[in-house]
């Protein structure tokens, strides 16, 4: 069989012409066949992926793309009636990036590229309103990077500087942001948008800026736009929120099961800055103390006033109760020395007496400055699902109840002064609820398919060639009609006789110098590559010398 393929190998068309109708149809069949399959197979594997380069493009801006599509040789399709723009799914962002870089797409405004070719002799109304059309294209630029933000349109009203400030307008400025389905901007990202292009305009304030989405709502009055509470404080209130209900559902989960409990938390948050101060005095203590007294003598009809004639008058007579010597006999000293006490005690006398003591008390200052955002109060409520015991739902029992309060209550810190409320109530949620999102199955998991598409190929190939070459050894095996042999198979007949005949036996075997007749039941075997092998099987039985010798000539004739 080895040297009949060989043979097919190198004389493909004899071997084709020997073969019959039937084996002709068939190998032609299977190699239409294979070359079909092998066909469809690589068209199917060498489809390109396509993915979204680009939708809703301007005309100039899409004949712009396209153009340099062309230039650097990437396939693309247009699809959606021309309004989008499809490349390869392994270059798209290869090819974003390309474009960017070559400032496509310019989208419907335009930025400071504007001012690149500024022409002499522009006056200056037209560079003035150059600069503000560049500036407004640089804002829509630079807000379009946002990911909720599809595209965006800013609007500026910057009046003429004047040179009275009585006269002085603000600017002010307007943006139109489309954003993509179901996407929102939050509070923060609104700030930001209103305080990026405020930033960027000299003059112009954030209560000057309005932004509005494509439905029309005025994104920049927001419920709390009247209350006076800012972005940053409504993030800061979801967030503790946010906290307490994580802290609760991680608590309770182990106990109902994460899918049978839903958490609502209700914070006030006092975001009021205050300061306190307080002196407190408490009881003294004496510190020190001083007494000063204090004695004088003298006359007390002492003249004083205002100096003048009055004031000058000599004191009137006093009387004396002693005698004195007249004009003509003087007093003598020993009378004088008499007299001297007396003197004294009609003299006037002044005593004073002073005490000073000094106290010393107790004082205590104290400065509070109370933090911003603290929690003044908290409202939770819980909501617990029915236990499934033996298949079937069981309510829990008020013990239990009072249980998972407790615990809710510890876990926030409860406070009764300030009026924290806490609630657990017991509800059998729906059946959507108690549903849980599963993953997909494994035969539509997106590796299996990617693992299928690549390797459908070669497995294709794998079964196309066994039956091709199924297909050739079945078409290329000889018939055995007429004992014809091929290279390598001889006959173990002689020369000239068809094994029926040395089957016959008689004067045929004894001319063929064989020992006797085969066997009655070799006669009926059917003219066959298996009655072949069974008669050389017999003869060899019978004379091994012949078929030794008949195996010389063999190897004699090959050499």
């Amino acid at each position: 069989m080895a040297t009949t393929a060989t043979s097919a190998l190198q004389d493909p068309l004899g071997t084709f012409r020997r073969l019959d109708v039937n084996q002709r149809f068939t190998l032609l069949a299977g190699l239409a066949a294979m070359v079909a399959v092998i066909v469809v197979t690589l068209l199917w594997t060498s489809r390109l992926d396509y993915q979204v380069l680009y939708t809703n493009l301007s005309e100039r801006d899409g004949g712009a793309v396209i153009g340099e599509l062309q230039k650097l040789n990437i396939p693309y399709r247009i699809t959606g009636g021309g309004a989008v723009i499809e490349v390869p799914s392994d270059q798209v962002y290869a090819t974003r990036m390309k474009l960017a870089a070559d400032g496509l797409p310019k989208g419907a405004g335009v930025g400071f590229e504007l001012l690149d070719k500024e022409p002499m002799g522009t006056s200056q109304f037209v560079e003035r309103v150059n600069y503000q059309r560049a500036l407004e294209g640089s804002l829509a630029r630079t807000i379009e990077a946002l990911s909720a933000v599809d595209s965006a349109t800013v609007h500026l009203a910057i009046p003429k500087p004047s040179v009275f400030l009585s006269e002085a307008q603000q600017p002010s400025a307007s943006v139109l942001v489309k954003l993509f389905p179901g996407r929102v901007l939050s509070g923060a990202q609104v700030a930001g948008i209103v305080h990026l292009v405020a930033s960027a305009v000299s003059g112009l304030g954030d209560k000057n800026v309005s932004v509005v989405d494509q439905d029309g709502n005025l994104l920049t009055a927001g419920p709390h736009a009247d209350s006076g509470i800012e972005p940053e404080q409504l993030a800061y209130r979801n967030t503790v929120e946010q906290q307490y209900r994580k802290q609760i559902e991680a608590l309770l989960a182990p106990l109902v099961g994460s899918d049978g409990v839903r958490v609502a938390v209700s914070a006030d948050i006092d975001f009021a800055k205050t300061e306190s101060s307080s002196v407190v005095y408490g009881q003294g203590h004496m510190l020190s103390q001083q007494q000063q007294t204090s004695n004088s003598t003298g006359g007390s009809n002492v003249s004083g006033g205002v100096p003048g004639a009055l004031s000058n008058q000599p004191p009137g007579g006093v009387t004396a109760p002693f005698t004195v010597g007249s004009a003509s006999a003087p007093l003598t000293p020993a009378q004088f020395t008499q007299i001297t006490p007396s003197l004294k005690t009609l003299a006037p006398t002044s005593t004073s007496s002073s005490a000073t003591t000094n106290y010393d008390l107790d004082k205590t200052v104290s400065h509070t400055s109370q933090p911003v955002g603290t929690v003044k109060r908290l409202s939770v409520s819980v909501l617990v699902d029915d236990q499934v015991r033996q298949g079937k739902p069981v309510s829990l029992s008020a013990q239990q109840l009072a249980q998972l309060r407790q615990l809710v209550q510890n876990a926030i810190g409860f406070n009764s002064k300030r009026g924290d409320q806490v609630s657990v109530i017991n509800m059998p949620f729906t059946a959507a609820q108690q549903t849980a999102q599963k993953m997909p199955p494994w035969w539509r998991s997106r590796w299996l398919w990617d693992g299928v598409r690549q390797g459908a190929p070669y497995l294709v190939a794998l079964i196309l060639g066994l039956l091709a070459y199924r297909t050739m050894r079945k078409a290329l095996r000889p018939s055995g009609k007429g004992g014809a042999a091929t290279k390598g198979e001889a006959p173990v007949t002689m020369p000239g006789r068809e094994p029926a005949a040395l089957a016959a036996g008689g004067p045929d075997l004894a001319a063929a110098g064989l020992p006797g007749p085969l066997p009655a039941d070799t006669v009926h075997l059917s003219n066959t590559l298996e009655s072949d092998a069974a008669i050389s099987r017999e003869l060899v039985k019978q004379d091994p010398r012949r078929a030794a010798q008949v195996v010389k000539e063999w190897l004699s004739d090959g050499q």
